[in-house]
């Protein structure tokens, strides 16, 4: 038993202590468990003690932000009433300043009526005056008159008796004297013979002066004037070069230009004049025999401008002439022709004469009906120019030279056709005259005129497709028009929706240009002029077709 209960204690005691055991671990779990529960709850207490800071924080910068922006809005009132106030007081002294100046023009007004009145008192007070003077000294010296007309009329009579006694006298002298004279002249021979003599010589001398002055006048006309025919021409008169000195200076020691600097043309055709001008400098250098040429074409192609190139690359000079003018001169343009090519054959350098609109007055004589001093005009024409000159070169210009007389066509050596200028050709000019009358002279800053931002070069080869037809002088006055629309808005500024109306407007007048011709049958469905019926241009025409 005794080992039985001291089994049975044993067993208790182990019970025992694995009971205290647990329970000291479960404690020492508590205890554990416990602290962490506090130190969450510590944390806890530390975060909501931030998030507090941290809302209040908050809250201070909103109140702060808040009150910022109440005060700016006061300060803006504020400012606000100032400026109202400022604005009022303004307001009440221009009000003032304009009642005084208003006060200070009517008294300027009273004192000025005052003055104008004083001014017309006294000028009529003064006119009484003199009007009384006057009419008093009318009495006065009409009652003396009248006391003192015998003695007046005596003095006539006896100024009268005077001058007549004096001016028999002088007559009787000077007959006496001039018959002694006469008497003493007739009766010496010798004096009759050189009297004779010498009025013989006086009228051989006034007769050979006048003569010789004729002459003298021609030749310098012919040397150094301008004949009356010629419009516009390169040569240097005397007077010419005393106004204009530098000028003439300058022209003097210009060097030859480029024949094609600024004529737009197409390429066979500028390869062909390119040649023609060539060929005209080596033979002014050779002093050789120049060729006639004959330029046709539509108006505005470049027909003048190409011949003053010719000119000034070949070193010649150049004379302008239209054949408008030849047709009122009447009987007097047998002279005129004559003196023009006087006046051509002088020209140590060479000319170039340029007949312009030469059809005015080259017509045919068989077929067409001109006046007798015009038929006699071309025909001092035709024999001036039967043979080929080293002292000038012939260049005749016209729009219909199927209306030539066939010997005129029988002096051209060489006949180019000056076409409409093509796509390419118009985008060339369209880019030179918009430099020239718009980019230049806004780049400059000396004028009054300013180019908007946009695609330059793209604008121009649109215009170019929208002014299909059009000649380069049709062209040349778009860029004009550009410059004047620019000229005429408020700020000097070209747009792009400027140059595009008056693009429009050049289009449309272009268009009713056309349909007269059209309607007037000048020109066919091609825009192309019709040639005369019977005529060589027309055979040609239709041998083409």
């Amino acid at each position: 038993m005794h080992i039985i209960y001291s089994s049975f204690c044993t067993i208790e005691l182990k019970l025992l202590f694995h009971f205290m055991l647990r329970r000291l671990r479960f404690y020492t779990v508590l205890r554990v468990c416990v602290c962490c529960v506090c130190q969450e709850y510590e944390a806890a207490v530390e975060q909501l003690k931030g998030d507090q800071i941290r809302i209040q924080a908050d809250e201070r910068r909103k109140t702060l932000n808040e009150e910022t922006k109440q005060h700016q809005s006061r300060a803006q009132y504020q400012d606000k009433l100032a400026r109202q106030r400022y604005e009022e007081q303004l307001r009440q002294q221009q009000l003032l300043n304009e009642e005084n100046l208003r006060k200070q023009e009517e008294s300027v007004q009273k004192q000025e009526a005052m003055r104008r009145a004083t001014v017309e008192h006294e000028m009529e007070l003064r006119h009484k005056n003199e009007m009384l003077r006057v009419e008093a000294e009318s009495k006065a010296r009409a009652r003396v008159e009248r006391e003192n007309a015998d003695i007046i009329r005596e003095q006539i009579r006896l100024k009268a008796a005077e001058h007549r006694q004096t001016v028999l006298e002088s007559i009787r002298t000077a007959g006496a004297v001039f018959g002694e004279g006469f008497r003493a002249f007739i009766s010496d021979w010798d004096k009759v013979t050189a009297t004779v003599a010498g009025l013989s010589l006086l009228a051989v001398g006034v007769y050979s002066a006048r003569n010789a002055t004729a002459v003298a006048g021609r030749y310098i006309e012919a040397r150094l004037g301008k004949p009356s025919l010629v419009r516009e021409t390169s040569r240097f008169t005397v007077v010419e070069a005393l106004k204009h000195p530098i000028k003439t200076a300058k022209r003097l020691k210009s060097k030859p230009q480029d024949a094609l600097e600024g004529v737009v043309l197409c390429p066979t055709l500028e390869e062909r004049v390119r040649d023609i001008a060539i060929a005209t400098r080596n033979t002014r250098q050779n002093r050789g025999l120049y060729r006639n040429i004959l330029m046709y074409g539509p108006p505005g192609t470049g027909k003048t401008l190409f011949a003053k190139k010719l000119a000034m690359h070949s070193g010649m000079d150049y004379a302008i002439m239209t054949g408008g003018d030849v047709a009122p001169m009447g009987r007097d343009g047998v002279t005129a022709m004559h003196k023009v090519f006087d006046w051509a054959g002088t020209s140590g350098r060479g000319l170039l004469l340029f007949v312009d609109e030469a059809d005015a007055f080259l017509r045919k004589r068989s077929s067409e009906r001109i006046s007798e001093d015009l038929r006699a005009t071309l025909n001092a024409f035709l024999y001036r120019t039967g043979e080929q000159s080293n002292k000038f070169m012939l260049v005749l210009a016209s729009n219909q030279p199927e209306q030539f007389d066939w010997a005129i066509n029988d002096r051209i050596d060489e006949i180019v056709n000056f076409m409409l200028p093509g796509l390419e050709e118009r985008e060339r000019l369209v880019r030179l005259y918009f430099d020239r009358y718009v980019l230049e002279p806004a780049t400059g800053g000396r004028q009054r005129l300013k180019l908007a931002q946009f695609d330059y070069g793209l604008k121009c080869s649109e215009i170019a497709k929208r002014v299909e037809g059009m000649s380069g002088r049709e062209i040349s006055k778009l860029a004009v028009a550009w410059q004047a629309a620019a000229y005429s808005s408020e700020d000097g500024v070209l747009t792009e929706a400027m140059i595009d109306a008056r693009v429009d407007d050049a289009v449309r007048q272009h268009r009713q240009k056309m349909d007269w011709l059209h309607g007037e049958g000048v020109l066919d469905n091609e825009g192309r002029p019709f040639p005369a019926k019977g005529s060589a241009y027309e055979r040609a025409a239709r041998s083409t077709a």
